[in-house]
């Protein structure tokens, strides 16, 4: 993911420190631990060719990853439905590649939707309708749904926001995640929109990238949370980073939070199953939980 990227030298001089809780989520999270929550793992993309050998057996086919994937990761940030609205039956057929493991595919709605077009257009809620039909078929499988929008999209356009939000199905679960400056810069302006996001039940992505440290709002307005993780090929500061928010996600869980989608991305994807795995252990470690970790294939010696 490129959002928020920094060169190696502006790399050194970040303060990653996650900030303190925001009153929204002071607010909200009031309660005790639940018994079992749901904490989904894992990457953005499984068509990685570099994870053959690796994650994947060696001569996996590309029409097997997918496979392979959800047995390694229980979750999935589904970039794929954001450059292509697919068919019901596609998603059947995706979402039943993963058997009958706990799984969940995370869907982002579609730039033709959150980028090419005015999201109070005609055309923005037919091509709204479509993806969400098509996306009914993960079934059970399908976990939160979530509405990135660009850079460009201020807070002058608020209000038209929130008549699309307004519009959307109660009955699923949606996040959204926003990038002008403008809506954490201004207090007023921050405070309405978690305000409204609260009242209709739709989280707001934790975005944690170096470059945007903003975007690391720390506000929770629904029982679960969505955290979209850039780290910078394997640098010190990426395992310090994950060991600060299995603290922080701790201490949500025993106020109540239910559950956690946690996604890594890096700048290099070969590196996302080595990150992952660090991040299910010290999750594992710190929450006291039993993720499975994702396992990599064992090289054998040649005898010659």
């Amino acid at each position: 993911m490129e959002f928020g990227k920094v060169d190696r030298e502006t790399l050194e001089t970040i303060d990653f420190t996650l900030p303190a809780d925001g009153a929204f989520t002071k607010a909200y999270l009031t309660g005790t631990r639940v018994p079992d929550p749901g904490i989904y793992v894992g990457g953005a993309k499984w068509g990685r060719k570099e994870w053959v050998g690796l994650i994947y057996p060696d001569k996996t086919r590309d029409t097997d990853f997918l496979e392979h994937y959800t047995r390694h990761f229980n979750g999935i940030e589904l970039n794929a439905t954001y450059y292509q609205i697919y068919s019901e039956a596609m998603l059947r057929k995706w979402g039943e590649k993963a058997g009958d493991r706990a799984f969940k595919f995370c869907p982002k709605i579609s730039k033709f939707i959150s980028h090419s077009s005015d999201l109070g257009s005609h055309k923005a809620q037919l091509l709204t309708d479509q993806f969400l039909k098509g996306i009914m078929g993960f079934g059970t499988k399908l976990g939160p749904v979530f509405l990135q929008l660009s850079e460009n999209y201020s807070p002058r356009k608020k209000d038209q926001l929130l008549d699309y939000l307004k519009k959307l199905p109660t009955d699923l679960r949606f996040f959204l995640e926003v990038r002008h400056p403008e809506w954490f810069g201004d207090p007023e302006t921050r405070n309405w929109l978690f305000m409204h996001l609260r009242e209709l039940s739709i989280g707001a992505v934790v975005t944690d990238t170096a470059g945007r440290r903003d975007c690391l709002h720390m506000e929770i307005v629904t029982p679960e949370i969505f955290i979209r993780f850039v780290g910078n090929g394997l640098h010190p500061t990426d395992y310090q980073r994950v060991d600060a928010w299995a603290e922080r996600i701790n201490q949500w869980l025993d106020k109540g939070l239910k559950e956690v989608h946690f996604y890594t991305h890096q700048p290099n994807e070969l590196y996302t199953p080595e990150m992952t795995a660090y991040v299910v252990e010290q999750f594992n470690k710190t929450c006291g939980l039993s993720l499975r970790p994702p396992t990599f294939v064992e090289k054998t010696g040649s005898l010659f």
